[in-house]
């Protein structure tokens, strides 16, 4: 998971890099706060379009649990980085991706557990109420 990270993270700043190349060969000279505007705004649009068809069918065929641990498992990676990042900026800690990997690792487990005490319930709920 380290190596994802780091390889994600490298993936990022070549892509960064590639767009500062490209902005100042055509002198557009959009500053940083710009190409973040233009940047993340359209990778946000894009990705809607992309997620926005996979929920619809998911919430169709009845899979409203699986849109909550898709948004819940984003919020998690999203709240552990912030953590370690204001450990690193607070020094009340030490910024670690293996934090981040066992905080996002206790989530999945803890929701495998959660799972299968929902089937279990399910599976009784249905044997012995549903005809």
């Amino acid at each position: 998971m380290g190596k994802f990270l780091y390889w994600v993270v490298e993936m990022i700043a070549r892509i960064h890099n590639r767009l500062l190349m490209l902005n100042d060969a055509y002198e557009y000279n959009f500053s940083d706060k710009e190409l973040h505007f233009l940047i993340i705004g359209a990778l946000g649009m894009g990705m809607i379009f992309v997620v926005h068809p996979v929920f619809k069918w998911l919430a169709r065929r009845n899979h409203i649990m699986v849109i909550s641990w898709i948004y819940v498992f984003t919020l998690i990676i999203v709240i552990t980085f912030a953590i370690e990042i204001g450990q690193r900026v607070t020094h009340t800690g030490v910024m670690e991706f293996a934090d981040i990997m066992f905080g996002v690792l206790g989530f999945i487990c803890m929701f495998l557990v959660f799972s299968a005490v929902r089937g279990i319930y399910h599976v009784v709920l249905k044997v012995f109420f549903r005809k």
